[in-house]
């Protein structure tokens, strides 16, 4: 620690889609990958990625938060592939036009409309049709 640093916390660096999309467009112009970043090529390749991801968790069950039984390998490993599956999608969204902060915004406001608060009893299966009542009403 310096200059009388001790206790105080670490600063993390606030790190913005727009400046991943930045760091991720001059890694691929200094390669001259721009060529093959086609929104279809980019989206195969996030899938893939989201494979590699599936792969960490497959025969683990069911973990709890924070990941407490895992190895600080693993979590390493874990935060690469994580991170693999976000530069594709950051730089998908690039090639579609699309401002994935705002899509995303968008789509929480549109969440909380479909799913107001007042339906926090109910949960949607993915592969029902309609909501599945946890516990009565009073």
């Amino acid at each position: 620690m310096k200059n009388g640093e001790e206790g105080a916390e670490e600063k993390k660096e606030v790190v913005s889609l727009e400046s991943l999309s930045k760091k991720m467009d001059d890694f691929a112009k200094a390669r001259d990958w721009e060529k093959y970043h086609s929104p279809r090529n980019l989206l195969l390749a996030m899938v893939g990625e989201v494979g590699e991801l599936s792969e960490i968790f497959q025969w683990k069950g069911e973990v709890a938060r924070g990941l407490p039984d895992w190895e600080e390998e693993e979590k390493v490993h874990l935060g690469e592939e994580l991170s693999d599956v976000l530069l594709y999608l950051v730089r998908l969204s690039d090639a579609c036009g699309v401002d994935l902060g705002k899509a995303a915004l968008r789509k929480l406001e549109l969440n909380a409309i479909k799913y107001p608060v007042k339906q926090t009893d109910y949960c949607v299966g993915e592969h029902s049709s309609g909501n599945v009542k946890l516990k009565e009403e009073n």
